[in-house]
Order: structure tokens, then sequence, then C-alpha cells
């Protein structure tokens, strides 16, 4: 992260949050500082939206280039595609080839950053704020989102580098900018600190004027997926760590929340069922310009293939095919499992018009009689949707079956596999699956593994996953990619930028 001094300012507010009009149009005041700002509820609103902004990783196309490339290119079920392949910034990701000087994880370096410089401004100048010029709870309520949002950025930093500087307040200056990198563990427990506070002083949901806006339920799950890793990374409190995350998902803590019916699963992430029962934390897209805003992003392009007007950037393995296969036709339906349907679109009789089609044409009509599975995630409903350069379906963060396979994964490495099944079959149900057979560890360890690939395609938790369980090198090589090695690519490298200019690091 560069010395920039406007990190001790209230940045410009051209960027915030979209969850609902309202929250999206907070107008900005001109050339503001900290020394005249923060004088009401509508000033810790929108500043709090400046720490929700880092979401968008910049918005436009440079959300997909972000978020759609340094997560999934590491992982086995996903494949490069042509798209991709002729940007080196792009394919030194997925080639394991990246160093210290490599553009997208310095760029996720300093998106983080900001963002929790951001919340950490709110917490700070919140707090100095008189009570009375909040509504009943709203200023708590702010500084609960802030530290949220703190431990949220804080923990997809540490997700990605073995170190990083943990930022404990606000920068007021330049003294404070250079900053050691901290010991895992105690950054661990910082980020822990902060969403136990979040999920002790936020409600469990929020209501149609809030959507987007973190939850007692959405730091619940966050806590427990930071106790899941801690597990695996520190053997010795193993027990402990798995101990907590059933604590912290049990289903008292998420009122409200459940598994969408599977014919609403691919709303998730098509832009038609945004927000819903099963949501706990999504970026949050609009069509809104108000105020020079950008809430859109050209992510249908990123992962529709070519055949159907898309660059075909990323694209579904032949693992992932075959994992989401090797059941066979076992499904209630009578069908493979129907998640298979809503994220892929491949040769098969059932998109060749028994019973749907491709936008309206038969599967073997687009694809010139090929066998190529490509995605249908992220993909717009219809063939129109394809024609702006733009869409403004939601980005999905974290979801009830997440939590419902965690705490099945804590249960079964607690062994207590026979308290897993019962959550792993609710997952299984919703896809229209039959109960899982097998009753061990080993087999219900498997059978998490396959959930979560099937569960959560493109959804960029298999990376984490894989080194979470120590697989990673093992996996990627099954599928061809050989190269990498978990001692120089487990964690993206210090950015050379911040080498450079903090004195700290050594």
């Amino acid at each position: 992260m560069k010395k920039l001094l406007n990190l001790i300012y209230l940045p410009l507010l051209a960027i915030v949050l979209g969850g609902c009009e309202d929250f999206l149009t907070v107008e900005s005041p001109d050339q503001s500082t900290s020394g005249n700002y923060w004088k009401s509820q509508e000033d810790a609103l929108s500043g709090l939206s400046a720490a929700y902004s880092q979401l968008y990783y910049g918005g436009g196309w440079r959300f997909h280039e972000n978020k759609f490339v340094f997560e999934p290119f590491r992982e086995d079920i996903m494949d490069m595609g042509p798209g991709a392949s002729g940007y080196g910034y792009m394919s030194s990701i997925y080639n394991f080839t990246f160093n210290m000087n490599s553009s997208v994880p310095a760029t996720i370096w300093d998106y983080n950053y900001w963002g929790l410089s951001y919340s950490n401004q709110v917490i700070d100048k919140v707090s100095a704020m008189d009570d009375a010029l909040f509504d009943t709870d709203m200023k708590g309520q702010i500084i609960a989102e802030a530290r949220f949002m703190r431990g949220y950025y804080h923990m997809v930093l540490l997700l990605n580098w073995e170190k990083i500087i943990v930022r404990e307040k606000y920068i007021t200056s330049e003294g404070d900018i250079d900053q050691p990198l901290s010991e895992r563990d105690y950054a661990w427990d910082f980020i822990v600190d902060d969403f136990k506070y979040a999920a002790g002083n936020l409600p469990m949901t929020r209501g149609a004027a809030d959507k987007g806006r973190a939850t007692s339920a959405a730091a619940n799950a966050y806590l427990g997926y930071a106790y899941l890793t801690r597990a695996y990374e520190e053997p010795e409190r193993k027990t402990e760590f798995l101990e907590q995350v059933v604590e912290v998902l049990k289903p008292e803590n998420f009122k409200g929340y459940r598994l969408v019916s599977m014919d609403k699963w691919l709303g998730m992430f098509n832009g038609t069922n945004d927000n819903s029962e099963e949501s706990l934390l999504e970026v949050q897209f609009s069509p809104a310009t108000s105020g020079n805003a950008y809430y859109k992003h050209q992510l249908h392009y990123w992962v529709a293939s070519s055949e159907l007007g898309g660059w075909e950037g990323i694209l579904p393995s032949t693992m992932l095919y075959e994992e989401f296969k090797k059941e066979g036709k076992i499904a209630t339906t009578g069908g493979y499992d129907s998640r298979l349907y809503n994220t892929l679109w491949f040769k098969d009789e059932y998109f060749n018009g028994n019973p749907e089609k491709v936008w309206g044409y038969n599967y073997d009509e687009w694809f010139n009689g090929k066998d190529k599975p490509v995605f249908r995630k992220f993909i717009p409903v219809d063939e129109e949707g394809m024609k702006p350069s733009e869409t403004s379906m939601n980005m999905m963060l974290m979801r009830y079956a997440n939590v419902l396979l965690m705490r099945a994964e804590a249960y079964n490495e607690l062994d207590h596999p026979e308290l897993a099944k019962p959550l792993i079959n609710e997952v299984r149900a919703r896809a229209d699956m039959p109960s899982m057979s097998g009753s061990s560890q080993q087999a219900v360890r498997a059978q998490i593994e396959h959930e979560r690939i099937v569960e959560f395609a493109l959804e960029s938790f298999r990376f984490y996953d894989l080194r979470r369980w120590g697989k990673a090198k093992e996996a990627l090589a099954a599928v061809g990619r050989t190269s990498f090695d978990p001692s120089r690519h487990n964690f993206f490298y210090v950015p050379q930028d911040e080498l450079n200019s903090n004195g700290q690091i050594k």
C-alpha cells in the first residue's frame, strides 16, 4: 500500500453501497474533510457507504478482472478461457507464475486496505460523535457495521497473504502509515474480535430498505468460517476452534434464513432472486446512476461462452463437469443433480428441448453439436440480457448453504459424522438428491467435499477449501496443473510497492 496521505481524510464518496435506492443516492458533500464532516447521522451513513464501496474492487470492467481472476483461477474446477489467456497478468495467476510485482494481487491488496481504512475512519469518527445526533441504536449499529467490514477486509487479506499488516486504528498522521507485518494468529484474533462484536450488536435480518447491509447472521457466518480455517492452521487448537464453529453456526443465530427452493436457486446468480432468504451477504449492484454512480459490471460477458456472445474468460473444468455427473441420474427428478442443470449448459437431451432449451434454441443449435459445458451461473435469463454491455445482477459472497456445510464439516472433524449427515442431506434434498450413503468420518468428509464443489462452483471457495485441507497440490496436479508449489503459491507475495514504501517490513 502506497503512502497515500489522502487516507487520513474522508474520501469523496462517489462510490457508495448499493443496497437500496436511498442508500445508493446519499449525496456527497463537495471537498469534505474529516475536519468539517461527521456532523450528522447522514454523514455517518455516507462514511459507512465508503467502507462498503471497496467490495466492488473498482467496479465496472475491473470487477470481473479482479474478483474473478485472483480467486477462481487458482481452482481445479475452473479453466482459463481464451478470453483471458492472452493477458499475461491473468495467466500469471492461473499458471502460478505470479510474483511480488504481479498487478492483480497488488490491486486486491490496495482495495482491501482502502476498505479497512474507511472502516477505521467510521469507527473513530462516529464513536466521537454526540449520541443525540442519532436515531435510537443507530450510532452503535453503524460502528458495529464498520467493525464487520474491517473484519471482512482483514480476512480477505489474511486468506490470500500469509502475513498482513493489521490496521487497528484510523490513520491520522504519516507516522502511522508504516507498520510491520503481524503474526498470523494475532491477525486472526483481531478478525475474530471484530466479527464477534458485529454479531453481538447488529440485527439478525434487514428490511427491504437496508438490503445488502451486514447483519449478525453474516457476522456469525464469517466468524464460523474464520474458526474453521484456524482449526486446520493451528492443529494444537483444532478441537477448540471446531467447537466454536458448531456454536456460532447454530440455527438460532440464523433465524429468518433458509435454503431457497431449487426453482429459485439459479435466481441468486442471474438477478432474478437477489437478496433472498438464503443470502447472508452479497455485493449490491444497481442501474442507478445518481451522482455519477456506477453500480454495474461486465461479469456476464466474462463468464459467457463465445457461442453465446461472451468473452469466454473462464470455463468449467472437465473435473467439475465429471464431479457433477459422478453419482449418476439418481435425483428424484430422474436426472442428474439439479445443481448441474442450473450451473452449466451442456450437451444433453435436457437442453435440447426435453424439457429446456438455451435461450429458446436447442443446445446443439448454439454449439453445433459439440459437447462443450459452459457456465449458466451469472448469465442473463435470456439472449436479450446479453445485449447491454453492463449488467447489475448481484454477486453472492456468503449464503446459508455454506453455514450448513461448514457446521457439518466441524461436526465430522469432531468425530460426529452422525450429526453432520442431516445437514449434508438438507443441502442435497434441495437439489433433488437422495440422502448420502456411508456413515464413516471418511465417507462424510468425502461427501462434504463433493457438496462444496457442486454447490459453490464459481463462488470462489474451492481454493481456500483445498488449502485448508492440505490438498491443493494434489488436486491441481490431477487436472494437469503441476506447477503449483504450496511453499510458493499457497499465498500471494507482499506487493513490491508495499515493500518499497513501508520501512517496517524487512
